[in-house]
């Protein structure tokens, strides 16, 4: 009987030496941890939360931050193909389809009577503005800028007169696309003192580009009576 008793008196001692040194072993991990100094190998997580325990902290902050950006950046993503969806269908089935412009007279530059000659190719600005639905037209320039990307119909009229006759009649204009010639009228005699040409052009424009009438360097167009010059434009359908 008294051997069993100091049996199991023995065998409570080496449980709670086993306690006292595993307890040991963990707070000397643990010390051990908390003081290290160099690179921890701890990937993406948090270090100082995994091995300090420290208040409020995520272990994972890292990767969670790092998905919350990617997640961010996918739905800007989203939301510019979004907005331009948006824009595709507005110009598609909105206020698009009522777009046109007329304008008349070109304001004289000089005392003979006349618009030009000038040292470059000027953009003749057709100043009286009859119709203007869109705001397209800008009479100070006499430029034309797209609002919408579509196919449109252009046309002008351009009228002069130089007076008695033997004067020369002499003028040179295009109708330009961002630079690029659509269509040109011109005349160079003697024998005609005044004349007037008209052209008309359907043409794709993109959304930004620029319409106008330009009159040719060294060239002029003179003796303008009213209504007789004119630039106009309009929308025919919208496209992409």
């Amino acid at each position: 009987m008294r051997t069993a008793v100091a049996a199991l008196c023995l065998l409570g001692v080496l449980c709670a030496s086993r306690d006292v040194v595993a307890s040991t072993m963990f707070e000397l991990m643990k010390e051990t941890a908390v003081s290290f100094t160099g690179a921890l190998p701890c990937g993406d997580w948090d270090c100082d939360c995994a091995f300090r325990r420290q208040r409020g902290c995520c272990c994972v902050a890292n990767d969670a931050v790092d998905l919350e950006d990617q997640t961010l950046s996918r739905l800007m993503h989203i939301w510019e193909g979004i907005s331009q969806l948006s824009d595709q269908v507005s110009e598609l089935t909105g206020d698009s389809s009522k777009l046109a412009f007329t304008a008349k007279d070109i304001r004289m530059q000089n005392n003979n009577n006349c618009f030009g000659p000038f040292t470059t190719d000027v953009p003749i600005p057709f100043d009286q503005v009859t119709l203007n639905v869109g705001n397209g037209y800008n009479p100070t320039l006499g430029i034309f800028t797209a609002p919408y990307t579509g196919y449109y119909s252009f046309s002008y009229t351009i009228y002069s007169n130089v007076g008695p006759a033997g004067n020369r009649l002499y003028y040179l204009v295009h109708l330009m696309l961002d630079g690029e010639v659509l269509a040109s009228s011109w005349e160079d005699n003697r024998e005609d003192s005044e004349d007037s040409a008209s052209q008309t052009v359907v043409v794709k424009v993109r959304r930004g580009c620029q319409v106008y009438v330009s009159l040719q360097s060294g060239r002029q167009l003179c003796g303008q009576e009213a209504g007789r010059s004119s630039f106009s434009g309009f929308l025919l359908f919208p496209s992409t």
